[in-house]
């Protein structure tokens, strides 16, 4: 249901920096800079920014082979909500990064891992012949002076290489420090405490029609109940702040395109995105930017008025989560490991729109290893003496009933089916794995279980299960650790 993060593994990037064809509105545009950073750590936040929040956004152009870059604005998104003091990103996750520099004394001031659609657009088949544009953001402290601003991506040995920059003056015309005026109700379900120190979570919600908007704070309290329930974030409940923007729309419900269902809403959310039906995205970036700028925010999560089973998550972008279907639960909470903390999909045996490579190189997703070094292993310390490296389980057994539950997926779909029916072959399936798992001898135990992101070979997961490998409401303990990892650079 996520982007095939593992896919740029293979992608090979050509890109043009040419500052007339990329950001003709921004004169300051330019190649891409590796620059020579004169510091490593955190600066002092009042000496570089302002307490607000500055919003670069910008088209992503290209197919499988290119990407191309174009300012459209820079403009002021609000109070800066992200913590004060942990302003340098050192777990550097994420297929894309991009460091705020001081331009006259190049000082590292700002940095941050992210993931895009463009990513995901570049991974499939119609990119190889096709051009795609995408509106994207970048968001940062508002600088008091000049400062570059640098996109890097990772090269084929998944080390990260500047592929484009632009300078920013704050007091150039071309920077808009105006406030935006929100008309957009906003409820606000947890506080405790300010921004700058907290979590801050935005639920938007799409396909909710006015009289409907008593039904989108009621499913968000449940979705967020489910998540507060789970670990890691029930232990860390205290950390986050949750707030609701409400954005009422004409019709109730989606467009599903694998459905010939057709809406018009305000989100532009839609499923079959890269014709994956299960894949419900938004591809109106600019809209969602200005909707969430009514309060601050660090992660979005836009909850989707359907029952049929859908969702996604981007790292750094946002989490969506079809809220009236039976597994809605197991949605969000799966779909935020990936919008949080880049965690890897697990699971390999459903279908895909994408292509799967041949992985040659370590994946840099912190769940998900090639193990060419087994004494190098990602989560070695969480490995019990004793465990063997792989570690067997009976997999031919379990991936033969895995592939017929994804054969009779496809048969349901293709007949369009109720919901109800899908929902009943997960129920099916969802036994069946715990009378599998029961049997294993490392059930519990942390190790390298084979068969994960997508490939069935040559990539293992830390355990045997997990949210990202199964539809069970537990995430291991190679991937709360990651989420823990994440939220320790927002919370002061």
């Amino acid at each position: 249901m996520n982007r095939r993060l593992i896919l740029l593994l293979a992608i090979i990037t050509m890109v043009s920096c040419n500052s007339n064809r990329q950001a003709p509105q921004n004169k300051d545009a330019g190649s891409p800079q590796n620059i020579t950073v004169v510091n490593k750590g955190n600066v002092e936040f009042d000496r570089y920014f302002t307490n607000k929040t500055m919003r670069l956004d910008y088209f992503h152009s290209g197919t499988a082979q290119e990407e191309h870059f174009a300012v459209d604005q820079t403009v002021n998104d609000g109070n800066w909500p992200g913590n004060k003091s942990k302003l340098i990103d050192k777990l550097e996750r994420g297929p894309y990064f991009f460091e705020v520099i001081d331009k006259a004394s190049k000082v590292l001031l700002y940095s941050r891992g992210f993931s895009n659609v463009f990513s995901e657009w570049q991974s499939v088949p119609e990119a190889k012949t096709q051009w795609g544009t995408f509106h994207e953001s970048l968001r940062f402290p508002w600088p008091l002076k000049p400062v570059t601003v640098i996109v890097k991506k990772r090269d084929a040995s998944n080390k990260f290489a500047a592929i484009w920059s632009t300078d920013i003056d704050p007091a150039s015309r071309q920077v808009n420090p105006a406030e935006m005026i929100h008309t957009n109700k906003v409820d606000v379900m947890m506080e405790n405490g300010p921004a700058a120190e907290k979590i801050d979570l935005v639920i938007l919600g799409d396909g909710y029609t006015g009289a409907e908007m008593e039904k989108f704070r009621k499913d968000a309290k449940r979705l967020t109940g489910a998540l507060f329930n789970a670990e890691p974030f029930k232990s860390r409940i205290k950390d986050f702040n949750v707030r609701l923007v409400e954005t009422p729309s004409k019709t109730s419900g989606v467009t599903k395109p694998h459905l010939h269902v057709y809406k018009r809403t305000p989100l532009s959310v839609h499923y079959s995105s890269f014709d994956s039906e299960r894949y419900a995205l938004t591809y109106d970036n600019k809209t969602i930017r200005d909707v969430a700028s009514a309060v601050p925010y660090d992660f979005m999560i836009i909850l989707v008025n359907e029952r049929t089973y859908g969702g996604g998550g981007i790292y750094g972008l946002y989490t969506t989560v079809s809220v009236d279907n039976k597994y809605a639960n197991y949605i969000m909470i799966h779909e935020l490991g990936h919008h949080m903390a880049a965690l890897a999909d697990e699971y390999y045996t459903s279908a895909v729109s994408y292509e799967i490579p041949k992985v040659t190189v370590e994946p840099w997703e912190p769940n998900i290893t090639a193990m060419f070094d087994k004494d190098k292993l990602k989560w070695k310390d969480l490995v019990e003496a004793g465990t063997p490296l792989p570690t067997p389980w009976n997999k031919d057994e379990f991936d033969k009933f895995e592939y017929k539950i994804q054969k009779t997926r496809d048969s349901i779909r293709a007949a369009l089916l109720p919901e109800t029916v899908m929902e009943a072959l997960f129920d099916k399936q969802q036994k069946a794995e715990d009378t599998f798992f029961a049997k294993e001898k490392y059930k519990d135990k942390v190790g390298a279980f084979e068969g994960a992101g997508y490939n069935p070979k040559g990539l293992y997961r830390p355990q045997l299960d997990c949210i990202m490998y199964s539809r069970h409401m537990i995430y291991c303990k190679v991937c709360q650790r990651s989420l823990n990892q994440v939220m320790d650079e927002y919370v002061k």
